[in-house]
């Protein structure tokens, strides 16, 4: 039998992580340990003597880690997520140490959760809901625009990005979008069109991000970036949070530049996400700044948490397991290659 160690995040996470991927991972054969950690440099140990570990976004594989757990017996990462940019690829391929994702779980999971971020900052739900709660029905402060015939930027026209401006249309907003590898005719069946970079950032009245983190898009929006955008701009995040610089972001919303901002990721989530800290002082004064703002929402990376979409990470983890043991390469192998 097979044994693969899962590092979830805490005990809510290992509920549902074992829920969807106990039953194929039992169906498969294979026996998986659940630990109750992050995976960092501290808590590799944890791990060794595991052929494979199946991590998820805020765990860190470091060159360090992956030589540790290499030489005692490491050989597959699997990772229950589309996104790689928290393993060190270079260090693992040195290792010998094959890496495979999860590219496309559920768009529609994030898409959806995207323009709900959309809808619920513009009609100000979140404020309206606390109001009632406590007995004021005042309406001050809760106008919203119509989505109709606004232009809503689309940055990255992958399966998410692509889905998230086909249901901007149903609102007949203006759906432009931007990628360094545009689709032409995907991104038409979607009701989108290609523009470049700073025209999208400057003319949109909603930007949303839809891209991966890596050298080339870390912190694309920055003091530089927010400083052409629309006064009033909405800014939505469901992707990586180092996509946004968060202190220029903070400098935007105090100047009033900024409307309202939907974050579902931050920059520095690791060690804040996926646990119940509600008894504890938060240590991020900059995560501490963003909460303060009353036209700023954030969640905690939850865009992706539906049942369909559990359910398909579970089938993609195991099935690509199952082809590393069968000496097969899955199609969503990650390398320093093709990651780039």
């Amino acid at each position: 039998m097979f044994h693969v160690t899962l590092l979830p995040k805490a005990n809510k996470l290992q509920k549902y992580d074992s829920a969807h991927l106990g039953p194929e991972l039992e169906k498969a054969g294979i026996k998986a340990t659940f630990l109750q950690t992050r995976l960092d440099d501290e808590t590799a140990i944890i791990a060794e003597g595991y052929p494979a570990i199946c991590i998820f976004v805020n765990d860190e594989l470091s060159a360090a880690s992956i030589e540790v757990l290499a030489k005692n017996g490491l050989r597959y990462v699997l990772l229950r997520c589309a996104g790689f940019n928290n393993v060190d690829l270079a260090a693992a391929e040195r290792a010998g140490v094959q890496v495979a994702r999860v590219p496309a779980y559920s768009p529609y999971a994030v898409a959806e959760f995207a323009v709900g971020l959309m809808l619920m900052l513009n009609r100000n739900l979140h404020k309206s809901y606390t109001r009632v709660r406590t007995g004021n029905f005042s309406l001050e402060g809760l106008t919203g625009f119509d989505m109709n015939k606004k232009r809503i930027g689309i940055v990255g026209t992958g399966k998410i990005g692509r889905l998230t401006g086909k249901i901007c249309n149903g609102f007949s907003a203006e759906v432009v979008c931007y990628d360094p590898y545009p689709n032409v005719e995907l991104a038409t069946e979607a009701g989108m069109k290609y523009i470049g970079l700073e025209e999208l950032l400057a003319t949109s009245d909603i930007v949303s991000l839809h891209c991966p983190l890596m050298p080339s898009t870390a912190h694309m929006i920055n003091d530089e970036t927010l400083s052409k955008m629309k006064k009033g701009v909405m800014i939505i995040n469901t992707s990586r949070g180092g996509l946004i610089d968060t202190l220029a972001l903070i400098k935007y919303l105090k100047n009033g530049k900024i409307g309202q901002v939907g974050m579902d990721v931050y920059e520095n989530e690791s060690g804040i996400y996926f646990e119940d800290s509600s008894d504890d002082v938060l240590q991020d004064d900059t995560f501490s700044r963003l909460l303060t703002f009353h036209n700023v929402c954030i969640t905690g990376h939850q865009a992706f948490l539906t049942r369909e979409a559990l359910d398909n990470i579970a089938v993609a983890t195991v099935k690509n397991l199952c082809e590393f043991i069968d000496g097969k390469t899955p199609d969503s192998v990650v390398t320093v290659e093709n990651s780039c």
